[in-house]
């Protein structure tokens, strides 16, 4: 109680609450730890979390935090994996405000919905919302947008996605705050909408929606895909996309937190007709890589999607992932959210209590969700048992007849191992909620057996686009230092996701470092898509272009393991 009073007694916390009133002003470690808590790492302490409700008080607040030498960190839903999204262990020279935007949600459909501008809070559910009634889809439509994530997210971190043919997310549209070297905060409206001059007139403006239609550049190419689908298709000896691609660095997209960044302006596309979803299984996963560059070299359309999960990751995901999977599919992604806050914050008042720890929601949620009967479709589980390797591929209805035709000659060739079914409407909602609810279940499977396991050890690498040998296989030595290792990703990108627990008694960080050098010296990217947060290195050139956004390294320092200081000192 006496640090929250001390707290609130500093002159900056009380300009804050002058600004957007002592309720959306937190202090206490209880009601400031969802926010300064990653979801799975990073983590610290802050002078205060701000909840502002509009574009102007979020510019007033910023403005009192650089006055006052604060650190600022603008986070939208905080549900990235690396702990980018808040402070982490590191040596910071400033006391840390968290500018949380998620009541400021609004978004603005222009262009004949081919476009949408999407305010800092706003996220991938609402937008897909917002888009359903007009026959159209963002640029995420499954997999971050079930657990919440926001738009500004994903484009601050080029996050990739599961749409082969729509690339890394990216706008050079955009409206944001910068520090300069001066140390003045300046606007800078690149959204392409005249919107006039004075700073809280034109975020007032916007927020509001107050513009004609005249004062709005032109909508781009209506198409389903990007440039992108043509990138993707040549099996070169680089990896696909990348986070430190400098192709997709352009002020707010890539940034990372090092602006504040107000809104964004993105493209959407036309809803896919009657998708279809076919599920294949092998044993071989040169059979899997042969598929992939016979439709990647074809003439025929790009697939939606293909997600690939091997079986560890599909055990994984039904033994832990089951309360993700029913609350998502019965219940929807908003319940899926509130539920996901509600488990935070009752594992951080429980931690807090003797004979309790930090996952005891986790255990209740587990015990509970285990006395369910198997929700997995039966044909699922028969593949399961079947083959160690699953993919699932998603076409338009237009290119369904051609796809099967396809899969049916290329399962016929004694080279090629596996079989393939069509998926029911139900198979196919259950096969992509399972396969995007391995991420879930790696991390509940640590929490569960903390007491055995020194800690989690995630990848987000982008093997090179001709890499035949796509499976890795570690060594003896590594891989026996290892509880659990689950493998999943977008597969014809040849982005994968690996998540690790290591045993008790390892050195996680160590070993992270051991298994980095292997995918490095195959010519793999690491990150691909989840950014650098507080567990990558950023490279020389993604920190001389940090530093070129945040020359004072006011917003988010420490990102990508640089300098935590004022002028990055």
């Amino acid at each position: 109680m006496f640090g929250s009073q001390r707290k609130n007694s500093s002159p900056a916390v009380s300009a804050l609450i002058d600004i957007v009133g002592s309720k959306h002003v937190l202090t206490s470690a209880r009601a400031t730890e969802p926010y300064a808590k990653g979801n799975r790492f990073g983590g610290g302490n802050v002078l205060a979390v701000l909840r502002p409700g509009s574009l102007v008080d979020m510019w007033r607040s910023l403005q009192v935090c650089v006055e006052h030498d604060l650190i600022v960190i603008t986070q939208s839903a905080n549900t990235g994996l690396t702990g980018g999204s808040g402070p982490g262990d590191q040596d910071y020279d400033r006391e840390i405000v968290i500018i949380s935007t998620l009541r400021i949600d609004d978004i603005h459909l222009i262009n004949d919905a081919r476009e949408a501008i999407c305010l800092a809070g706003s996220t991938l559910y609402e937008l897909e919302d917002a888009l359903a009634a007009h026959d159209r889809e963002p640029h995420s439509v499954i997999g971050s947008s079930s657990i919440g994530a926001s738009v500004v997210g994903g484009i601050a971190n080029n996050s990739g996605g599961s749409q082969i043919r729509k690339g890394p997310a990216f706008t050079e549209y955009a409206i944001f705050a910068r520090v300069n070297e001066s140390g003045h905060v300046e606007l800078v409206n690149h959204l392409g909408v005249e919107l006039g001059k004075d700073p809280a007139h034109i975020l007032d403006k916007l927020q509001r929606g107050d513009w004609n239609p005249a004062d709005v550049t032109p909508p781009p190419e209506d198409t389903f895909d990007t440039e992108y689908s043509d990138h993707v298709r040549e099996i070169a000896d680089s990896p696909a996309r990348y986070n430190a691609n400098p192709k997709f660095l352009h002020e707010a997209s890539g940034s990372a937190g090092k602006l504040m960044v107000f809104a964004v302006r993105v493209r959407t596309f036309p809803k896919q007709k009657d998708p279809t979803t076919f599920y294949i299984g092998t044993n071989e996963p040169a059979t899997l890589e042969d598929l992939r560059r016979a439709i990647l070299a074809s003439d025929r359309p790009l697939p939606i999607s293909g997600e690939y999960m091997g079986r560890p990751s599909f055990d994984l995901a039904e033994e832990y992932g089951k309360d993700t999977f029913v609350s998502v599919k019965h219940a929807g992604s908003r319940e899926q959210v509130k539920l996901f806050a509600l488990k935070n914050w009752a594992n951080g008042v429980f931690a807090k209590l003797p004979f309790f720890g930090p996952t005891v929601a986790d255990t209740i949620a587990q015990k509970a969700f285990d006395l369910l009967p198997d929700q997995l479709p039966a044909r699922m589980l028969d593949y399961r048992d079947r083959y160690e390797h699953h993919l699932l591929l998603v076409v338009s209805g237009d290119d369904k007849a051609d796809t099967e035709e396809f899969l049916k000659s290329f399962f016929a060739e004694a080279a090629h191992d596996g079989d393939f079914f069509i998926c029911t409407p139900d198979e196919a909602q259950s096969a992509m909620l399972h396969r995007f609810g391995a991420a879930s279940a790696a991390t509940r499977y640590f929490n569960l057996n903390r007491e055995d396991s020194s800690g989690m050890i995630t990848f987000d690498v982008a093997l090179r686009r001709d890499d035949d040998d796509w499976l890795e296989v570690l060594p003896d030595e590594i891989a026996d230092q290892l509880h659990i290792s689950s493998y999943y990703g977008h597969f014809f990108c040849h982005v994968f996701h690996q998540d690790h627990v290591a045993k008790k008694g390892v050195d996680p960080v160590a070993l992270k470092a051991q298994m980095t050098e292997l995918l490095e010296a195959r010519g793999a990217a690491v990150p691909a898509e989840h950014n650098y947060g507080r567990l990558y290195r950023i490279p020389p050139e993604m920190e001389a272009h940090f530093k070129e956004l945040d020359p004072c390294n006011i917003f988010n320092p420490g990102v990508g393991e640089t300098s935590p200081h004022k002028n990055w000192a």
